[in-house]
């Protein structure tokens, strides 16, 4: 999902994948040796937004972290693989779950929230915005036909569709 202009924004690895993460977000990460609860400092972080500030390291930014919670540990789903050649009797059967660490970023570089540069609102969107007029309900005719309309459906459901069976005794 994309960030709104002005936001905090980092990208960080861990376990050899890159996450773009911001304050307040969760993510999955394979597994840390971590308890759930506790938190986690992610030191390597490769680009840092914010607002209209970029910083981009070379690898990574020295002494820029990214703080996280750890909130669960959990299971991916299972994945399985199936190498069959036929009439070579090969049957090859595979399988495994990733393991995964959910977590909850605190902090990217000690900031909680953006402090640079905030995008300003486009003037046209702001005109277009306050020009629009709320519209107010009138009673018109076609409202006036469709409660009608819906008094009698609740009426005709009230009653049976049709008349009871009647047993064989009631006929003789």
């Amino acid at each position: 999902m994309p960030k709104p202009e002005g936001s905090l924004s980092a990208v960080v690895v861990s376990g050899g994948k890159q996450y773009r993460v911001a304050p307040g977000d969760k993510i999955l990460v394979d597994r840390l040796a971590a308890e759930p609860g506790s938190s986690v400092k992610l030191d390597r972080v490769l680009l840092v937004r914010d607002g209209s500030d970029i910083k981009v390291g070379a690898p990574a930014i020295d002494g820029i972290a990214v703080d996280a919670k750890v909130l669960a540990h959990s299971r991916g789903p299972r994945i399985e693989t199936l190498r069959y050649k036929s009439k070579k009797r090969v049957r090859v059967h595979r399988g495994g779950r990733a393991d995964y660490t959910a977590l909850e970023i605190l902090a990217v570089g000690g900031l909680k929230v953006a402090t640079g540069t905030e995008s300003e609102i486009e003037p046209a969107k702001a005109k277009a915005a306050s020009g629009r007029k709320a519209k107010t309900a009138k009673p018109t005719a076609k409202a006036a036909i469709n409660a009608k309309v819906e008094t009698e459906a609740k009426a005709a459901e009230e009653k049976p569709k049709r008349a009871a069976r009647k047993s064989k005794k009631d006929t003789e």
